[in-house]
């Protein structure tokens, strides 16, 4: 019969390192954090900023600022040390932080596509519809279902007994927490699966129909139009789209089995989601600020 602390080991290892230069890492790491807080502060501080579109964008902001929070200070960490091990309690944190930033980052870029829906699809009844009070509630949903949807999900992954702490990856994973499971883990796959679901599907088809929509307004218009149109979407559009591809190259390899693919390509598909997107949405947004 195997002991407690074999059934559950008190550390993980991560495995999937290559050599990263500490300088550039953390070069990214503040570019990052400094491009975020420019358009957070510049929005708090300018009264002209004070519609909903700049309030959702600084939440944009302030979620690749938690994201990067759970990821850069254990990975700057890990670039120095050599035994990339990870307490079990604090692989659990970074699990949440992360995945909570990356369905928070869907469920605010879902709300900017309302937001945009409505301005031009219904822009006589925008500042009715759009009062600082709804924006206040739809921006409390965006952030209270994914911490609950990825508490409820990651509540079975931390009950499970373990039969291995050896992670293929650079920061901890749910699925491969999972996949070292000496149990069943039946419950997981269903919690993983509504998670996905409701957290990533529905999300994307959300902000697909919205532009389905503002595209059958445009073609109904004058050029003019769709030209404005176009300008103030393309922010999003761009966001959106590296957001879907960045998360894509994570799920993917999520579903993959890491050490069977080129070390190289392995670490790009894990970061992308976790480094493009925090650095992509303040020069979207922050070129189209007045």
């Amino acid at each position: 019969m195997k002991s407690n602390s074999s059934l559950n080991p008190p550390y993980f290892q991560l495995t999937l390192f290559a050599d990263f230069d500490t300088c550039s890492s953390s070069c990214v790491c503040s570019s990052i954090v400094s491009a975020n807080m420019v358009i957070i502060l510049a929005v708090f501080l300018q009264k002209s900023l004070h519609q909903p579109m700049y309030i959702f964008i600084s939440c944009l902001c302030v979620n690749s600022l938690y994201g990067s929070a759970g990821f850069f200070p254990r990975f700057l960490q890990d670039i120095v040390s050599d035994s990339h091990l990870v307490s079990r309690p604090l692989c659990f944190i970074q699990m949440y932080v992360i995945y909570t930033y990356a369905s928070c980052e869907l469920t605010i870029l879902t709300i900017l596509a309302y937001d945009r829906f409505i301005a031009i699809c219904q822009p006589l009844h925008y500042h009715s519809k759009m009062t600082f009070k709804w924006v206040q509630v739809i921006v409390l949903i965006a952030v209270l279902y994914p911490v609950f949807t990825v508490g409820f999900g990651l509540y079975f992954t931390v009950k499970l007994p373990l039969c291995g702490n050896k992670l293929n990856r650079m920061f901890c994973s749910n699925w491969l927490v999972v996949q070292l499971s000496c149990v069943d883990t039946t419950p997981n796959n269903i919690a993983g699966q509504f998670a996905t679901v409701t957290g990533i599907f529905i999300p994307m088809f959300f902000v697909l129909y919205t532009y389905l929509r503002i595209l059958l307004v445009c073609s109904r218009r004058s050029s003019e139009f769709r030209g404005k149109a176009l300008q103030t979407c393309l922010p999003h559009i761009v966001s959106f789209m590296t957001y879907s591809i960045s998360l894509f190259c994570e799920l993917s390899l999520t579903r993959f089995e890491a050490d069977q693919l080129n070390p190289s390509i392995a670490v790009i598909l894990s970061l992308a989601y976790l480094i493009i997107p925090p650095l992509n949405n303040p020069i979207m947004y922050g070129l189209g600020l007045p």
